[in-house]
C-alpha cells in the first residue's frame, strides 16, 4: 500500500510495533522441552490483548496463530503440541497480525540454547543482509538489484539463498503490491521501490538449497536436502532517504 494519511502512518505504525513485541517477547519466552504449540499460544496472547488478529488464520484460515519453523522448516511451520523444541534447534518465528484494518509483519530465525550445530554464522548472515539490504532501499530502487545485493551477499559468506520464498507489499492486506520482492537476482522482475509504499522485506539464506518444497500438510515449506535456512524480516516505509523500519521493536 502507499500511505496517503496520518491515519494510514499511525495505523501502520501500531501494527509494527504489535507484530514486533509479539515477536521479541516470543523468541525471549522459547525454552527447550516447551511445545510449538505453547510459544504460539503465547504469541497470541500478546496479541489479543492489543485487539490484533493474527493475519495466517483471518487471510488464509492458517491452523495456528503464528508461523513456526524448526530446523528443516523453512516457513509456515503448523503449531504443534506434538514438535517439542530441543536445545540446538533452529528456530524460525513468523509473526503477523491485522489491527484497526491494517497489516504488520515480521519474522527471525535463532539457535535455541547452545549452537550444537554451528548454525549461528547463518543466522547473523541472514540478519546482516537483511539490514544491508535495507539500508540502499530508496523510492525508484529496482527491485532486481536489491535481490541481486541480497544473493551476492549470501554467497561471499559461503551461502545460498532461496527463490521460491520472497518478500512482498503490505498494508490492508497481508500480500500487497509488489508481490514479489525476491532474494535473488530475478531478471524479470521490472519493479521498482516506490516512495511511501509499505514493504515486507526477508531474507532467506540457506546452506545449501536453492529451492523448498511444501509438506503434505500443505502449508509447511521444507528443504529437499536437509538444508537449513535462516529468515529475517522486517516491514517498512519506502522513503526518499532512509526506510523507515515499524518493526524495529521486535529486537531483531
Amino acid at each position: 500500500m502507499s500511505i496517503q494519511s496520518i491515519q494510514d502512518l499511525e495505523g501502520m505504525t501500531l501494527a509494527g510495533k504489535v507484530v514486533g513485541e509479539t515477536l521479541n517477547k516470543m523468541l525471549t519466552f522459547a525454552k527447550p522441552g516447551m511445545s510449538t504449540k505453547t510459544l504460539d499460544d503465547f504469541g497470541y496472547e500478546i496479541l489479543k490483548s492489543y485487539g490484533a488478529n493474527p493475519a495466517p488464520q483471518k487471510e488464509y484460515g492458517f491452523p495456528g496463530w503464528n508461523c513456526i519453523s524448526v530446523n528443516h522448516e523453512v516457513a509456515h511451520g503448523i503449531p504443534s503440541n506434538r514438535v517439542i523444541l530441543q536445545e540446538g534447534d533452529l528456530v524460525n518465528v513468523d509473526v503477523s497480525a491485522e489491527i484497526n484494518g491494517y497489516y504488520g509483519d515480521n519474522g527471525a530465525s535463532f539457535v535455541l540454547g547452545r549452537d550444537t550445530r554451528q548454525l549461528t554464522p547463518l543466522v547473523n548472515s541472514s540478519k546482516e543482509i537483511l539490514y544491508k539490504a535495507i539500508s540502499k532501499i530508496r523510492g525508484g530502487v529496482k527491485i532486481a538489484a536489491i535481490g541481486a545485493l541480497i544473493e551476492n551477499e549470501a554467497k561471499k559468506r559461503g551461502f545460498t539463498t532461496i527463490k521460491n520464498l520472497v518478500g512482498h507489499g503490505i498494508g490492508m492486506t497481508l500480500h500487497d503490491h509488489p508481490h514479489e520482492i525476491p532474494c535473488f537476482a530475478d531478471r524479470t522482475n521490472k519493479y521498482r521501490f516506490r516512495k511511501d509504499t509499505v514493504i515486507a522485506l526477508e531474507t532467506f539464506i540457506s546452506t545449501k538449497a536453492r529451492m523448498v518444497r511444501q509438506a503434505s500438510d500443505g502449508w509447511t515449506f521444507k528443504t529437499p536436502d536437509g538444508s537449513f535456512v535462516a529468515q529475517h524480516e522486517h516491514t517498512l516505509i519506502v522513503t526518499d532517504k532512509d526506510p523507515v523500519i515499524l518493526t524495529a521493536n521486535n529486537g531483531v
